[in-house]
């Protein structure tokens, strides 16, 4: 039986670790489609904010934000992995707990596991934010928030929701009927939320609305490159929802699993589908930055529940989401809310969107509780990020000057052309 335990805890590991490395290969995906969806001429800066807020993600989170988030260190029972006879002892406190306990996967993984499964959720929550402020907002002021959001913003209303802590002691989401599987609201509501106290501050891009309330279009450089970005991030979805379940080592876990990846795939199908359809409605043509974002509005409305819907409910849940992105995004161009790359609606609106889904597929919670949530959620993270972003704005600016925009802001701040070739 003691071999039976460690396979199985070999697999369920092995099986989380494998996710997390798909959710970490969603910073490409994020990269490659906000390096195709603004002008040449900012390319080099979002790239560089890409792989840079990744890292600073990883030691922030190392550094305090797991602990913020679930109180501890990165390490079970204080059994540190540096040699045979440890991890001769951490395999024996695995066998004994599952001979006395029964085997649960998700209660006695090496906190080294789990954190590398969370540490890339927190990167993603960071990720949204860079191209909602992109071709505009200083390098080293989008690092310095960096710093605050994945060191403390983000893992303190974790706490709250994965961790089971109470709201600052007042009250407990989980007692309300709160749920969100693997992130709907907790990452992706919470990033755009970030995003968008950032670009209230922010202001528009020059030249992106005109003095008679036109919007005009600010065409993104490399549309290939989007398609590329939003092909990772749908591969690398499967490892965001389908590691949620935590673990694969038994049947009904491995059948979890299947319907999970599943259900992924098929709701980001109806949301590309369904943004395509509306955009020929509202404009005529098949926009692609619309279908684009209409995929990633159906993977992340079902997000917040992948397991209980049925294939048809998750694909009519994801064309719900395709729907409401293109929507969105066209109300907060009339509101002169500018965001290069959807990100706001895409994440935020269809985050909303996904928790409120849940209820009618999981019996276990209720709408009330979601709202309350999503609420809580919302107005720590934005409010928080706007004090923030205000003292960053106080003490060294956050925005490039006109001159600089108007240059394209990778020679000012990387002295790189992406495209040094071409001129936008």
């Amino acid at each position: 039986m003691d071999q039976i335990y460690e396979l199985q805890y070999a697999l369920d590991t092995f099986y989380f670790l494998v996710c997390g490395a798909l959710v970490m290969w969603m910073a490409a995906g994020f990269a490659m489609l906000e390096a195709g969806l603004v002008r040449s001429k900012n390319t080099s800066v979002i790239l560089a904010k890409n792989i840079t807020l990744f890292s600073i993600s990883c030691v922030m989170y190392l550094v305090c934000g797991y602990a913020v988030m679930y109180g501890g260190g990165i390490f079970l029972s204080g059994i540190e992995l540096d040699g045979a006879a440890s991890a001769d002892a951490l395999t024996a406190s695995v066998v004994a707990e599952s001979a006395s306990e029964g085997f649960d996967g998700g209660s006695i993984y090496a906190d080294a596991s789990d954190f590398f499964f969370q540490v890339v959720f927190v990167a993603t929550a960071m990720s949204i934010i860079s191209g909602s402020v992109a071709e505009r907002m200083k390098l080293w002021a989008f690092f310095a928030f960096a710093v605050v959001m994945t060191g403390l913003i983000y893992p303190l209303e974790g706490s709250w929701t994965w961790n089971g802590a109470d709201v600052f002691g007042l009250y407990n989401l989980g007692d309300l009927g709160f749920s969100d599987f693997a992130g709907s609201g907790i990452v992706h509501m919470a990033g755009a939320s970030a995003a968008l106290a950032g670009v209230l501050l922010l202001g528009a891009r020059t030249g992106k609305y005109g003095p008679d309330g036109t919007v005009n279009a600010l065409p993104g450089a490399n549309l290939p490159l989007a398609t590329l970005g939003t092909f990772i991030l749908w591969m690398g979805w499967f490892g965001f929802n389908g590691g949620s379940v935590l673990k694969l080592g038994d049947a009904a876990s491995a059948n979890a699993v299947a319907v999970v990846f599943l259900n992924t795939n098929t709701a980001a199908a109806g949301g590309a589908i369904a943004a395509l359809i509306t955009s020929k409605i509202m404009f005529g043509k098949a926009d692609l930055t619309m279908v684009l974002n209409g995929a990633l509005a159906g993977l992340v409305a079902i997000t917040a529940e992948p397991s209980t819907p049925t294939p048809l409910l998750a694909t009519i849940f994801g064309a719900i989401g395709g729907v409401l992105v293109v929507l969105s995004i066209v109300f907060l161009d009339k509101i002169k809310i500018d965001d290069p790359v959807g990100a706001i609606s895409v994440h935020g609106t269809c985050g909303l969107l996904g928790l409120l889904l849940v209820p009618l597929t999981n019996d276990g919670v209720s709408f009330s509780g979601q709202l309350i949530g999503a609420a809580t959620i919302f107005i720590w993270v934005f409010g928080a990020s706007f004090i923030v972003w205000t003292i960053l704005k106080m003490v060294m600016g956050i925005r490039v000057s006109e001159e600089e925009e108007a240059q394209g802001i990778d020679i000012s701040e990387t002295g790189l052309e992406a495209y040094p070739e071409f001129r936008s």
